[in-house]
Formats: structure tokens, sequence, C-alpha cells
């Protein structure tokens, strides 16, 4: 894949403090942990550690619960297509490739992201796993994407998966990604995409924070992070007008999400992040 200098490459700065939370919260591993990860965490936790204290949450907590509900998304996928294929966009320091090649070890999962991040990941994976597969180097917007999905096989079913990232564009470059998901991946059996979502905080002080917070990731990554939806109906709809033909929206509070029950439609001020699942099935 052709390398390229990305108007969006900023964006990967943020992945080294991801990366560290999660490594600290014991859900990844040491080689996917970074110096820079460690600086950027003890900057910001006395502001995290006062928002967990005096509201009950914070962007970092809300690394777990976003990670997680992405990781049960993908095993409940797992275990209704076993020969699911998996493709990772954005990946940055996340361990969710490595956990999913060492517990599902005939999975095709491939991960993806801007060059300079993508050889990072790659160098960690390589001290994990030798065998590790090549992380895959092209930007989001460009023409180079649309080769990505020739690698895998049209006859199976394609999940693509990305961790936040799409806060960190504006409507018009969201609903390129999305669009150009869903185009590419629609000669695809079925084609799944899977994200996390930040929706415009509701409650007084949780705005607050939360919005100061975006602020200083807008500045950091020199992108247009900000919150884009109020309520999951908004959230299908945009899913819908992009090319999907289903958008499901998944809010912390439906624990029973596992076991197949719907997800409210109401928005509850309390949620600080929200799972999209999004499918659309080959035309006959």
């Amino acid at each position: 894949m052709t390398r390229e200098l990305s108007r969006h490459r900023h964006i990967s700065f943020t992945a080294h403090y991801t990366g560290y939370i999660w490594y600290q919260m014991g859900i990844s591993h040491p080689e996917l942990a970074t110096s820079k990860g460690k600086s950027l965490a003890m900057l910001v936790k006395p502001v995290e550690s006062w928002a967990e204290k005096f509201i009950g949450a914070s962007m970092r907590s809300s690394l777990k619960q976003r990670h997680e509900m992405l990781d049960d998304a993908l095993k409940q996928l797992l275990e209704q297509t076993p020969n699911l294929q998996v493709l990772e966009i954005a990946c940055g320091l996340s361990p969710r490739g490595w956990w999913f090649r060492k517990h599902y070890p005939q999975i095709d999962y491939r991960e993806l992201d801007l060059p300079a991040m993508a050889h990072i990941k790659q160098q960690a994976l390589q001290q994990i796993d030798p065998n590790s597969p090549e992380v895959l180097s092209v930007d989001l917007f460009s023409e180079n994407f649309k080769q990505v999905f020739e690698i895998f096989d049209p006859k199976r079913p394609l999940v693509v998966i990305s961790e936040g990232l799409v806060n960190y564009f504006d409507l018009t470059h969201l609903k390129q990604l999305i669009s150009n998901i869903s185009l590419y991946g629609s000669k695809f059996r079925t084609l799944h995409y899977l994200t996390d979502l930040y929706p415009q905080p509701q409650g007084r002080r949780l705005a607050k924070v939360m919005w100061s917070s975006s602020k200083l990731l807008k500045w950091m990554s020199r992108s247009a992070f900000t919150f884009h939806f109020q309520n999951p109906a908004e959230v299908q709809q945009f899913i819908q007008n992009a090319g999907f033909d289903e958008g499901e929206v998944i809010q912390p509070a439906d624990s029973l999400y596992s076991k197949g029950s719907k997800p409210a439609q109401e928005a509850r001020s309390h949620d600080i992040v929200w799972m999209v699942h999004a499918q659309k099935k080959q035309r006959i």
C-alpha cells in the first residue's frame, strides 16, 4: 500500500494514551504500552481522577467500557459466523487483534492505520509474535482504502471495526468514511461495521467535563473532534443514509445485548459512549 502524509495523521497521537490506559487496566500487552502513552496518562490523571470521584465517569473510564462492548459484539458475531473476516481500521495500539488471534487461531484478522502508527504497531506485534500479519498502512480517505477490501474473500462475511475514531471527523468526512465502507464492502456476503460513538453529553456536570475534554482532544489531535448525535434514532438514520441496511445502537445499560435484547431508543443522560452495529447484506 502507498504510504501517504495524511491530514488526519495527528489523530494517532491519542492512540499512545489509549494504549497505555488499556495496559494499566490489565486488558492489553506490555509491548503495546509506550513511554509516550505513560507520560500522557500521568498528565491527565488528576483531571480524570477528579471526574471519576465527583461525577462518576470520565473519558478514561469510557475506554474500558467501549472496548468491552466492541469485544463482546465481535465475539457474538464469531459464535454466529465462525468464518468471519475482520478488518480493524485506525487500530492504533489496540490489543484487540492480538487477543482475538490468540483466542481464535483460525481467524483472518487484519489491522490498518496510517503509516507512522502502523509501523509502531508492527514493531510491537513482532515482539509479541513474529508470525503476526503485516499491519496495513493506508489513509482511509484515499483511493488505496478500496484496495484493502480486495485482500479478503468476498464469499465470506466481513466485519470492519473501529474504536475511538468517528468523533474525530466532521459529519461530511464521517459520512464519506461510512459510505466508502458500505460501498467497498458491498460485494461481501454480509458486511458488518462495529464502532463506538460518543453522543452529545446530556447531564449538566458530565456535559461540562466532556466538552472540556473534547476541546483538549481536538487541540492535541488537531482534528474536528466533536459530538454529533443526541439520540440513537439520529445515528440510525445517519448510518442508513450512508448506505447500510440497518444500524443498531447499543448503550451501556443494555446489558442484555449479548442475550439478544433490543436496545432502548432513548438517550440516557449518564451514558458517555455508545456502540453502533451497522449491517449490509449482499444484493442477489
